[in-house]
């Protein structure tokens, strides 16, 4: 999986940039959000989110990590696609939409086209606890991110090893819950034992 690509910027569109890395054109995604802050840009580094699916291999580009981090939890929400959730940060900002769901405002989660009223109060139930304010320290958005990081990488290796995904998840939640400074062989090893 990528974590960023950092190339030379040859093309721009509101829904997305091409950037050339050493010879080779790397069609990315994008947010209104993002394209707003490239508007000069001729070098970038887009911080990315690949998603394989049968037909296609698709990378979404974000300016920085706060907006890809919205994105991933966006994404994991029941209901809401790559598109969806690309829509509510061309639409919002990552903050505002971390305002609306801190603050359950359904009116404005709402406010974006292909948002109802279902899917906003789905937003704000699932994402309520896994976000962050603004006002937290960079320390703690940054253990929050490892935090992340580290569920994450744990996940993709029991998934690999044949577990599926939503006992494997519910197991690494729970034990996250109770500990949260796991390296992440060590999160891997005490999922086994309760798996």
């Amino acid at each position: 999986m990528y974590e960023y690509i950092n190339g030379e910027l040859v093309l721009m569109t509101p829904t997305y940039a091409v950037l050339d890395v050493q010879g080779v054109g790397y069609k990315i995604i994008i947010s209104l959000q993002t394209y707003s802050k490239l508007a000069d840009a001729t070098r970038v580094k887009l911080n990315v989110h690949q998603i394989v699916r049968e037909d296609a291999n698709l990378l979404y580009g974000f300016y920085d990590e706060d907006e890809r981090h919205i994105f991933r939890l966006l994404i994991n929400v029941n209901g809401v696609g790559p598109n969806t959730a690309l829509i509510m940060l061309s639409s919002l900002s990552s903050e505002e939409i971390r305002t609306a769901i801190l603050k359950e405002d359904i009116n404005t989660l709402k406010s974006v086209k292909g948002i109802g009223l279902k899917t906003a109060q789905r937003i704000i139930v699932d994402l309520k606890d896994k976000i962050t304010t603004s006002g937290a320290s960079v320390d703690l958005f940054s253990k929050q991110a490892t935090f992340n990081k580290q569920k994450e990488e744990a996940m993709l290796a029991l998934i690999a090893l044949g577990y599926a995904k939503a006992p494997a998840e519910k197991v690494l939640d729970k034990l996250l819950e109770e500990k949260k400074n796991y390296t992440v062989q060590e999160l891997i090893k005490a999922a086994f034992k309760q798996m």
